[in-house]
């Protein structure tokens, strides 16, 4: 494959809209963090199903912090990529856009680990109000 300045460009709208979507869900989760942490203040006891929502909530928040510093790095792969390219080494370029793909890769997996933990926290839910 030959690589050059229109392959990194690609990347180059896909990654910032990524990390648009990973911040946005952090702000909304660490919000809602932010206000059980102000009732459970306020009330000086914390319910039993708050334990399991807070953990659940918390492990959330790591995915998408590492969800955002995978796409971060991926984005300082993009760049590199392009120096390399600037700079004639194209076999560097080709490493380094390589490392740029895997970050992104990761990015969106842990991402997907973090809707799938959504799921199982509605799911914990339901079966909590059925009961």
């Amino acid at each position: 494959m030959n690589i050059d300045y229109t392959v990194t460009a690609l990347m180059f709208p896909a990654i910032p809209l990524i990390m648009a979507v990973y911040s946005n869900r952090f702000h909304t989760l660490s919000a809602l963090i932010r206000k059980l942490h102000d009732e459970y203040v306020f009330e000086k006891h914390i319910p039993p199903e708050w334990e399991k929502q807070l953990k659940n909530l918390s492990r959330r928040i790591n995915y998408l912090k590492f969800s955002i510093g995978a796409a971060g790095l991926g984005f300082l792969f993009n760049m590199m990529t392009v120096l390399g390219l600037y700079l004639g080494k194209i076999f560097v370029a080709r490493l380094i856009f390589a490392s740029c793909c895997v970050s992104m890769i990761i990015s969106i997996v842990l991402f997907l680990f973090e809707i799938f933990s959504v799921y199982k926290c509605v799911k914990i839910t339901f079966v909590r109000h059925e009961i």
